[in-house]
C-alpha cells in the first residue's frame, strides 16, 4: 500500500470512507486503467498507452505504479528481450468494476447537465441578432 493511502486510512475517521475510495481510485487515467482492464483483462503497457489515447509514459507508468502498491493491480514480468511486462486486475480492482461504473454513470449525467446548463445560458447566435441599423 502506498504511504499516501495507508495515512489516509489511519488519520481519516470512519464517516470519511469515501475519501479512502477517492484517493485510491482517483487520478489521471486511473479508472479508465481499471476499466480497460476489466473489459481486456491482460494488457501492456504500449497497449493501454493506445488505448487511452497516448499519455505520457510518465504519468502512466506512475498510474500504473500506484494501482500496483495500492494492490489493485498485479504486474509480471517476463524475463525475455525484449522485455514483457503485462498487467491486470487483482481481486481487490476487480471489486472496484461497479464503482466506476456508477461513476461513469453520474459523470454522463452531471455533464449532461453541465452541458445543457452552459447551452441554456450561451448568448444567441450572431445570426439570430437583429442587424444593426445606422
Amino acid at each position: 500500500m502506498r504511504e499516501k493511502t495507508e495515512r489516509i486510512i489511519r488519520d481519516w475517521t470512519e464517516t470519511c470512507d469515501a475519501e479512502v475510495s477517492i484517493a485510491v481510485l482517483g487520478g489521471a487515467w486511473k479508472p479508465s486503467i481499471l476499466t480497460l482492464l476489466g473489459e481486456h483483462e491482460v494488457l501492456r503497457f504500449g497497449e493501454l498507452g493506445r488505448l487511452l489515447e497516448n499519455p505520457t509514459a510518465r504519468v502512466l507508468t506512475r498510474q500504473l505504479r500506484e494501482l500496483e502498491e495500492d494492490g489493485l493491480i498485479t504486474r509480471t514480468v517476463y524475463r525475455e528481450v525484449p522485455p514483457k511486462v503485462e498487467y491486470r486486475l487483482s481481486d481487490l480492482g476487480a471489486s472496484s468494476g461497479q464503482l466506476l461504473t456508477e461513476l461513469t454513470r453520474w459523470g454522463t449525467l452531471y455533464a449532461g447537465r453541465q452541458r445543457a446548463a452552459k447551452t441554456a445560458d450561451a448568448p444567441a447566435a450572431p445570426e439570430a441578432l437583429p442587424a444593426a441599423t445606422s
